[in-house]
C-alpha cells in the first residue's frame, strides 16, 4: 500500500473516530453562550455552547446532526480551542478556514487531529460541512466580545435564533 493511501486510510479512521465518539458532545448547564447554526445546503445543524472566562475558553460543548465531516470537525474544534485564549481560538479558526481552501498551515502550528480533514478542500460542497462548527465558534466569540467580526462570505450558513443565558 502506498504511503498516500495509508495516510488517507489513517485520516478516514481519525474522522470516523471523532464521528462515532465525539469529544465534548453535550450541554453546559451553567449559563454559557449558545449559538445555533445550520447549513441549508446539506441539513447539518449545530448548537455550540461556549463558556468564556477572562478571555479563555474554559468549556465548550456541542450538539448537532449531520454528516461525518461536520460532526467530526465540531469534535476536533472543541478539543482544539478548550483552554485557549479567544485570540488563539480565532487564529486557529482563520488557519482552519484557509486549510479548507487548500492553504497549508504555518509550520510551527500543530493541528493534531484536525489535519485529518485536509482532503475536504478537494470537495467544495463539503467545506461548508467542515466549517460549520468553526463559524459557530466565531459567532459566539463575536457575541461575547462585541468587537470581533465574522466573515460568512464563503460559509453558506444560515443563522438560527441565538440564545444568551
Amino acid at each position: 500500500m502506498s504511503s498516500n493511501r495509508q495516510l488517507d486510510t489513517l485520516y478516514r479512521q481519525v474522522i470516523m473516530d471523532h464521528y462515532k465518539n465525539p469529544r465534548n458532545r453535550g450541554k453546559i448547564d451553567d449559563g454559557s453562550l449558545t449559538i445555533h447554526l445550520n447549513n441549508p445546503t446539506c441539513g447539518d445543524t449545530i448548537s455550540l455552547q461556549l463558556q468564556i472566562e477572562d478571555d479563555i475558553v474554559k468549556n465548550v460543548k456541542f450538539i448537532g446532526e449531520g454528516c461525518s465531516i461536520s460532526l467530526s470537525s465540531a469534535s476536533m474544534m472543541t478539543q482544539a480551542i478548550k483552554g485557549k485564549s479567544i485570540e488563539e481560538a480565532l487564529k486557529l479558526s482563520k488557519v482552519f478556514s484557509e486549510f479548507m481552501q487548500g492553504i497549508a498551515p504555518p509550520d510551527d502550528l500543530d493541528l493534531g487531529d484536525i489535519e485529518a480533514l485536509q482532503g475536504v478542500c478537494k470537495f467544495p460542497a463539503r467545506i461548508k460541512c467542515a466549517t460549520l462548527a468553526w463559524k459557530a465558534m466565531e459567532k459566539a466569540i463575536e457575541e461575547k466580545t462585541n468587537e470581533v467580526s465574522v466573515s460568512d462570505s464563503h460559509c453558506g450558513c444560515e443563522m438560527k435564533e441565538n440564545e444568551s443565558k
